[in-house]
């Protein structure tokens, strides 16, 4: 695996290990319950569809892992601002560098794959 491959995979893991720490700290009521499963879900899947993106068996394959990882970083990023508007969270300074981060791997994603379907029509 390439070195920014491994770095973005890094930061991946990263990012759905502290994500799970909010789900996991969120209160016991029945909306929080909700929140919790839903972001459980979204934000382990982008770095498992990461993953998979890396063995890809075509560029078509590879591109479509990467929008649903794009799709599930999405998700996880308003998840977050529905959490942070509650205000569900005692730990604010992980929630925040929850939100700044997802935002940011928003962006790598859609520069990745605007790229990646620019280099399959060359």
């Amino acid at each position: 695996m390439k070195e920014h491959a491994l770095k973005l995979e890094t930061r991946l893991i990263k990012f759905s290990v502290n994500c799970t720490e909010i789900a996991n700290s969120l209160p016991k009521d029945l909306s929080s319950q909700v929140l919790k499963k839903q972001l459980l879900r979204s934000c382990v899947s982008p770095a498992l569809n990461y993953g998979e993106a890396q063995v890809a068996e075509s560029r078509k394959d590879f591109i479509h892992k990467l929008r649903i990882a794009l799709k599930e970083l999405k998700e996880t990023s308003v998840n977050l601002k529905i959490i942070e508007a509650l205000n569900l969270i005692k730990d604010s300074a992980n929630l925040q560098m929850c939100i700044l981060e997802s935002n940011e791997l928003v962006a790598i994603f859609i520069s990745s794959v605007n790229t990646a379907i620019k280099n399959q029509e060359n």
